[in-house]
């Protein structure tokens, strides 16, 4: 089944201001705004969208908002929905929109949508580095960076899950030719849809019943300098950052996460691993030296001879 990835992240919230300020501030272009819902896309398209309880069509949950409501994945054609519609309606309901688009539950809970993806192609600048002992990436008189150039979320990455039974929730993804890329022993797996080659674009991790929801998300940055920018940028409009910046080992992305009023943290990641199907799934258990090449503390700017640098 050619699933390419995330399309787009459905979100209930409580306060919609606060939220459309944070997804503004992180990055994404506003595209449509109501006094009940905004979307917020990416440079490709790929999005979040954002509703008040009270916005009709939403599926059902019973965490309450601020919470992930639905997870839509992109697929290449109608051929493929065909191919998902008769695998998952073996065993459960799956509904129909007018344009196609496919609604159905997990087996852990979570409403997925499936539709021919819209996502536009990526014009994105490279990341020209120099390495002494190669030819030069960048020419002559070039600078590499520019303060005044935004670091902007070019496609969306991938959610992670606080699952009950990861084994199951597992399992029911491959059914959909979802493969493992790697895994946290006893905690849960990273996987990759059949049409992208990125290491993962869902995790999840094993958690007890009363733990339920969406952990985080993260959209594609162009570099790890991106990263940082976006992230120092993001920290000095007031938002709290929780982990990072660091690097993975698995997946090897870049990440920098943020508390957020979406009811999980966001990440902004890149760099991250490619996979086909030769690549053979490693497994560790889960710690902060089999998580993190390294982790730095986000600081003020600060030059020699100042005060003491304070804490972003």
């Amino acid at each position: 089944m050619n699933i390419i990835g995330l399309e787009t992240l459905v979100f209930s919230v409580e306060e919609l201001e606060a939220c459309c300020a944070f997804l503004s501030d992180y990055g994404l272009h506003c595209v449509s705004q109501s006094a009940s819902s905004a979307r917020f896309e990416a440079e490709d398209g790929t999005a979040v969208e954002i509703h008040t309880d009270d916005v009709a069509g939403l599926p059902k949950t019973d965490i309450p908002s601020p919470a992930l409501r639905e997870t839509v994945y992109g697929v290449v054609s109608a051929s493929v929905l065909d191919e998902i519609r008769q695998e998952l309606s073996k065993d459960r309901e799956v509904l129909c929109d007018e344009d196609g688009t496919l609604h159905c539950v997990d087996d852990e809970g979570f409403a997925l949508a499936f539709k021919v993806s819209s996502r536009r192609p990526l014009q994105a600048r490279p990341d020209l580095t120099n390495t002494p002992g190669h030819a030069p990436q960048r020419p002559v008189n070039q600078p590499g960076v520019d303060p005044q150039r935004p670091a902007k979320p070019l496609t969306l990455s991938h959610v992670v899950y606080f699952v009950n039974n990861a084994a199951k929730a597992e399992a029911f993804y491959e059914r959909l030719g979802f493969r493992t890329s790697d895994r946290f022993e006893g905690v849960g797996p990273f996987m990759r849809p059949a049409g992208s080659d990125d290491h993962h674009c869902l995790f999840m991790i094993e958690t007890p019943p009363f733990v339920r929801g969406c952990e985080h998300f993260t959209f594609h940055l162009g570099s790890g300098t991106e990263v940082l920018q976006a992230g120092t940028q993001l920290a000095s409009k007031g938002w709290n950052s929780f982990w990072g910046p660091g690097r993975h080992i698995f997946g090897s992305n870049w990440f920098w996460y943020f508390n957020s009023p979406l009811g999980c943290h966001i990440e902004y990641d890149a760099d991250m691993d490619k996979h086909d199907d030769e690549w053979a799934a490693r497994q560790a258990p889960l710690s902060a030296d089999t998580s993190q090449l390294f982790l730095f503390t986000g600081t003020a700017k600060w030059v020699p001879g100042g005060p003491p640098p304070k804490s972003a």
